[in-house]
């Protein structure tokens, strides 16, 4: 949300473009906005009223583009929802410290860093394009999301990196009434850990990512409470099998995250499914994984429908254990789909003109598309462009079809009667 808004801040004060209004929208409803606790402290304290924000269901995005109105920036994510499809060709610009997984686009500027915060990508531009657009109340909000999202700039934790470092040091350089970094990351790690309000649905929503492939569908969600204390909760077990009929979800992946008396990350992680050969198998793929090891012990759980594990491995946060969920699903849709796509009989059959049996050329390019991994997601996006298939073909892809037709000698007469 802070990076939304300082960039359109920032290309609001910069932009050569007089006509142009730039305007951030927070990707997801007004009624989410309560369960980002820490953001609305964060804004609450710098006297930026919910009443000035801009949600995404308060605006229609597709509209302002079919009538050629709107250009996108996305900043900390790259990859736009099933949903946005359409709205790809007008991302102008990403900004984002996650891998991208978007597909190049001559036409789109890419900023991708693995630094610990996008605001911190965010900062470098404004520091060194605008400077003179930073005062206290901006300096304020962007040091205090570099400083939450790498957990106090510990190095322990396993977050930071040198240019996190240095632009929360050029801001507190320019701004030296800023509160102490320790206070300012105490409070808003108050507000963000503050769950005493939400119910159960709310607390696994409030950080949510999906990931899917094949039969299974995962949300995995970080929850701010010793895993104890959120197995303890009244009703847990409804409150689990509600959330996931909702969402459609068949596995839930549970990462809880407290902090020890030394400020020092405590790790904790729960697989909860009704099926027990999903429950079992996700397990599994997080206790044998080697790279990095989870270092996971089992607990106690108070239902059979929960695996809970200590975790060892504190470094080991939920943007590293997204990859390994992505590879399981990858290889795992791979070995699926190949026994059932196999051309068994080669020499009964005709072949067409890239080698392929000829009865199996779809069966074989669906199987291609299995390879494809599913796209992660963050909090601010809630879908993923390969869950329901590939897109529609655009005309520039039917055409080049007839193309590649017409090159293979096809007959002209073929090709003219599609429009």
């Amino acid at each position: 949300m802070v990076s939304a808004i300082s960039f359109a801040y920032f290309r609001s004060k910069t932009s050569l473009d007089k006509k142009a209004v730039f305007v951030p929208i927070l990707n997801i409803p007004r009624s989410e906005f309560p369960l980002r606790t820490e953001c609305t402290f964060l804004l609450r304290e710098n006297h930026l009223s919910e009443d000035l924000l801009i949600f995404r269901n308060e605006i229609d995005l597709h509209g302002l583009h079919r009538v050629g109105r709107l250009t996108l920036t996305l900043v900390d994510h790259n990859v736009l929802p099933r949903g946005d499809a359409a709205l790809e060709e007008v991302v102008m610009e990403v900004i984002d410290h996650r891998p991208v997984e978007r597909p190049f686009a001559p036409g789109c500027v890419v900023t991708a860093e693995p630094v610990g915060s996008c605001t911190t990508l965010v900062t470098e531009r404004i520091v060194q394009r605008a400077p003179d657009i930073l005062d206290r109340q901006l300096a304020y909000i962007l040091r205090s999301t570099i400083v939450l999202d790498c957990i106090n700039m510990a190095p322990e934790a396993g977050k930071v990196t040198p240019k996190d470092v240095e632009y929360v040091a050029a801001l507190e350089s320019r701004f030296s009434d800023l509160p102490p970094r320790a206070a300012a990351f105490d409070s808003l790690q108050k507000a963000k850990f503050d769950v005493s309000e939400l119910t159960t649905e709310q607390m696994l929503r409030k950080d949510l990512k999906v990931l899917s492939g094949g039969d299974l569908h995962l949300a995995i969600s970080a929850v701010y409470v010793k895993l104890e204390d959120l197995l303890a909760r009244p009703c847990l077990k409804t409150g689990f099998e509600e959330f996931c009929r909702e969402g459609g979800y068949n596995v839930l992946v549970v990462m809880t995250i407290s902090f020890s008396e030394k400020n020092e990350p405590f790790r904790q992680l729960a697989v909860y499914s009704p099926r027990s050969d999903l429950r079992e198998l996700v397990s599994c793929v997080l206790e044998e994984y080697e790279a990095p090891s989870l270092q996971l012990a089992p607990m106690e759980s108070p239902c059979s429908e929960i695996s809970a594990y200590h975790q060892g491995n504190r470094l080991a946060s939920r943007k590293k254990i997204l990859p390994i969920i992505k590879d399981f699903l990858k290889t795992r849709e791979a070995e699926r789909a190949a026994p059932e796509h196999t051309c068994r009989a080669w020499d009964e059959h005709s072949a067409s003109l890239d080698g392929r049996c000829a009865g199996c050329t779809e069966d074989v390019r669906h199987e291609e598309e299995a390879y494809l991994p599913p796209t992660p997601m963050n909090s601010l996006v809630e879908g993923c462009p390969l869950d329901g298939g590939l897109p529609n073909l655009t005309p520039e892809a039917i055409l080049e079809r007839f193309s590649k037709m017409a090159a293979e000698g096809l007959s002209d007469r073929a090709s003219s009667g599609c429009h």
